[in-house]
C-alpha cells in the first residue's frame, strides 16, 4: 500500500525558512515521480515543485523558483521541500503526491497518491 506522510509545517515570519518532509512507503522511488502542491483558503490547489524519479530533475513554478528546493533521500524514502525567503502568500496547506511515472508533471490530476497535508503559515 502506497502511503505518503507530510510533515514540517509551522508558523514562521516572512523571510524565514522551513523544510517540509514527505515520508513515503509502499513503493520504489525509482518508479514514482513526486510533487509538492499547496492549497490556500478559498483558492484552488496549485503545484509548487516536482521531481523526476529516474534522474532527479527538479521543476518549480515561477512563484517559488529561487526560493524553494526539492530533493530526494532514497535511503530514507523521503522527499524534502526546503523553503527559504518565505512570504505571506506562501501560506497554505502543503501536500506531497506521487505518480507512477519516471517523469514528474505539474498536473495534480495525474497524481494517484496523496499525503495528508501540513500547514504552513507565514506572518508578515
Amino acid at each position: 500500500e502506497v502511503q505518503l506522510q507530510a510533515s514540517g509545517g509551522g508558523l514562521v515570519q516572512a523571510g524565514g525558512s522551513l523544510r517540509l518532509s514527505c515520508l513515503a512507503s509502499g513503493f520504489i522511488f525509482d518508479k514514482y515521480a513526486i510533487g509538492w502542491f499547496r492549497q490556500a483558503p478559498g483558492k484552488e490547489r496549485e503545484g509548487v515543485s516536482f521531481i523526476d524519479s529516474a534522474d532527479g530533475n527538479p521543476d518549480y513554478v515561477d512563484s517559488v523558483k529561487g526560493r524553494f528546493t526539492i530533493s530526494v533521500d532514497k535511503s530514507k524514502n523521503t522527499v524534502y521541500l526546503r523553503m527559504n525567503s518565505l512570504k505571506p502568500e506562501d501560506t497554505a496547506v502543503y501536500y506531497c503526491a506521487a505518480t507512477k511515472s519516471t517523469l514528474a508533471t505539474r498536473h495534480a490530476s495525474w497524481y494517484e497518491f496523496w499525503g495528508q497535508g501540513t500547514q504552513v503559515t507565514v506572518s508578515s
